[in-house]
């Protein structure tokens, strides 16, 4: 079939920033101290190296009590069982979680302070490390340090599994007109560690404002431990979104020509990446490299239609998919705790009840 370029995405439709009821305040905000960049000490890397520290202090005293294996090595099932333990190895692990909290609380009073996190009242946290009950102690604690230092903010967690939440998203950036002639999209969420690939459900019968949108299959490929290079990794994606398509012709799912790329880092309006993909691998910010022009080769019509691909940053699509939980704050957030801290602010700019509200797709959309 030949492949026409008029088909791509055009300029001005990635890293959207207006939304129906919606303005996204910023994204991939990068502060920096004399260490660093600051959301690099609230991240799920950090919180490894911070445990590890702990550990060698211990061992000059005595014995490790969590063994030999490197400390990013350890599985979050055995982290959440050296918690359960009132042993010195259940009191090593409160201590690292007490100290990353701090760091964590410290990290959100910055973003505080900032212009587009100034008027935030509300905090969802997603990513990797919350999937564990070490991370869910560790936001508890960050939470009552919080109001310790009069930072008066809402912490809460996604109302999802965490895996879901960077695909789930994609039904709010997704052309409305798709969405009313197809049941579902395809989703890939790009992390510095995994890659998750999806079939999203948008249920839009079930629910108007698109908050009963499912994840119905999903694979999940944790690339750091093959470690591709970067025109490896594409085509694992591309090979990925291929087994979606053919389930869905399996199942009669009526999968809409879209996919949606949820990827760290800045993202240009032309779908280029400005900065931030340092834990990828290889030169993902190459004005060279277009994602999903790479992609859109690969699958250039799903169905009988035209594939259209965007991209946007992954704290964005994360938060997004909280967006019908949310309209009961003007001005909320989202941090991402995984391989490294994404965070994304949001303003609702809708007034309450009425249709094409966030969240609320007028019915001319539906």
């Amino acid at each position: 079939m030949k492949k026409k370029t008029h088909l791509l995405p055009g300029p001005d439709v990635h890293g959207l920033r207006e939304l129906p009821g919606l303005r996204v305040e910023g994204y991939s905000l990068q502060l920096r101290d004399k260490d660093g960049f600051v959301g690099d000490q609230a991240s799920q890397t950090a919180f490894r190296e911070l445990l590890e520290r702990w550990r060698k202090r211990r061992r000059k005293t005595g014995t490790d009590p969590l063994g030999k294996e490197h400390s990013r090595d350890l599985s979050k099932k055995q982290l959440d069982r050296v918690l359960l333990k009132t042993s010195a190895a259940g009191d090593l692990m409160h201590g690292a979680i007490e100290e990353f909290a701090e760091e964590l609380a410290l990290v959100i009073q910055r973003f505080t302070r900032q212009p587009s996190w100034k008027k935030v009242e509300r905090i969802v946290v997603g990513g990797g490390f919350t999937e564990s009950d070490v991370g869910e102690r560790a936001i508890l604690q960050t939470a009552a340090i919080l109001e310790e230092l009069g930072v008066h903010v809402q912490l809460g967690r996604l109302s999802h599994e965490v895996d879901d939440g960077g695909l789930i998203g994609w039904v709010h950036l997704a052309p409305p007109a798709m969405l009313k002639k197809h049941d579902a999209i395809l989703a890939v969420d790009i992390g510095g560690t995994n890659v998750r690939c999806g079939i999203v459900k948008t249920r839009r019968r079930k629910a108007r404002d698109l908050s009963l949108a499912k994840v119905v299959r999903r694979e999940k490929w944790r690339h750091a431990d093959d470690d591709p290079n970067r025109t490896g990794m594409v085509e694992r994606i591309a090979a990925m979104l291929e087994d979606m398509v053919r389930y869905c012709e399996r199942k009669h799912i009526r999968l809409a020509p879209f996919i949606g790329i949820a990827c760290p880092g800045l993202i240009r309006k032309d779908g280029s990446i400005e900065r931030g993909t340092q834990n990828l691998p290889g030169d993902w910010e190459s004005r060279a490299f277009h994602l999903p022009s790479a992609l859109w080769r690969r699958m250039p019509m799903i169905g009988s239609g035209p594939t259209l691909i965007l991209m946007h940053n992954d704290a964005v699509v994360q938060g997004l998919s909280e967006l019908p939980f949310m309209r009961d704050v003007t001005h909320w957030g989202v941090l991402t705790i995984g391989t490294g801290l994404g965070n994304a602010s949001f303003t609702n700019t809708f007034k309450p009840g009425v249709p094409g509200a966030a969240g609320m797709p007028p019915p001319s959309a539906l």
